[in-house]
């Protein structure tokens, strides 16, 4: 079991699901997918790849299954279930546990395949609906180097940059819920930046030019910013529930470990705002909250 000969599978093929699954198939890997969805379902097998029925049936045929579900109750249930993964895949392969969830799920996931033959690979990913879909997400990946290396060339093939933290399952994830405090302040910065510059007068691409350009600018700033002055609220990848849930896994890990948390909580209540208003939409809906509230609103030619 080498290389490309590792049978692969997806659990999960959403916004970074199917980013996930398109890249192992460009990259010459046969990959078995599941989704409730079933037109999720049709576009995985118009890309390439084979349908299943359900998680046992990826699990009875695959080598190596990334799991890139919302929650952990959902990852234990795929991974753990009566007809789970852990049931049915051979003792040697791995499953990849992509999801983002709390850092004691993912531990209690570990524990709970003690003795299995299989491998956890605690890999939550940062890149977003362009990373997954492009192959350039970044990996937070632990497991004994041993593991890694011997699945490395599936993880090579999703993603752009490969972090080995450590080998116990769930510090994957609590370096991924210290990442999310920090792009959830960003982004929330950057709402009330541009409605601020609405109030102002300033024109959307003008604050562009300037935020890009300074040592403020970054990719979160930007994509916030590009997305809020072309007002794209929706069909952009970065469903507002997912940050929302992700802003949640941080702060109960700041609660467990007693670490205060001002910028993230205040991110926190700007998305629970942002969630309860436009569940449906995308991360930067956010700032129409605030924008309701200012009375003015911030487009790529000037404020309106």
């Amino acid at each position: 079991m080498k290389g490309k000969e590792m049978q692969t599978g997806i659990i999960g093929i959403g916004d970074m699901g199917s980013g996930l699954a398109k890249n192992l198939i460009q990259n010459g890997f046969e990959v078995s997918g599941h989704d409730l969805k079933p037109t999720r379902m049709d576009a995985f097998e118009a890309m390439g790849g084979k349908r299943a029925s359900n998680a046992a049936e990826v699990g009875t045929s695959c080598d190596a299954v990334f799991v890139m579900v919302m929650t952990g109750d959902e990852a234990k249930s795929i991974i753990l279930g009566k007809d789970g993964l852990v049931s049915r895949m051979k003792p040697g392969g791995a499953v990849l546990l992509t999801a983002t969830i709390k850092p004691h799920e993912a531990q209690e996931i570990a524990d709970a395949m003690e003795g299995s033959g299989i491998n956890l690979i605690d890999s939550p990913v940062s890149g977003g609906y362009p990373g997954a879909q492009s192959g350039t997400l970044t990996l937070m990946a632990a497991a004994p180097d041993t593991i890694l290396d011997q699945f490395a060339p599936v993880m090579e093939a999703v993603s752009g940059t490969i972090h080995r933290i450590g080998e116990s399952a769930g510090m994957g994830q609590t370096v991924k819920a210290c990442l999310q405090t920090l792009i959830g302040s960003i982004f929330s910065a950057t709402f009330e930046a541009s409605v601020l510059a609405a109030k102002a007068g300033v024109k959307g691409e003008d604050l562009l030019k300037v935020f890009s350009t300074s040592s403020a600018g970054s990719g979160c700033t930007n994509t916030a910013l590009e997305n809020i002055i072309d007002r794209k609220f929706v069909n952009t990848g970065s469903g507002i529930g997912t940050m929302h849930k992700d802003l949640t896994i941080s702060l109960d890990l700041a609660e467990k470990l007693q670490v205060p948390m001002y910028m993230a909580s205040t991110a926190m209540q700007i998305f629970h705002s942002g969630k309860s208003k436009y569940p449906d939409e995308d991360n930067w809906a956010c700032t129409k909250i605030m924008e309701d509230i200012a009375g003015a609103q911030l487009f790529r030619a000037g404020p309106k």
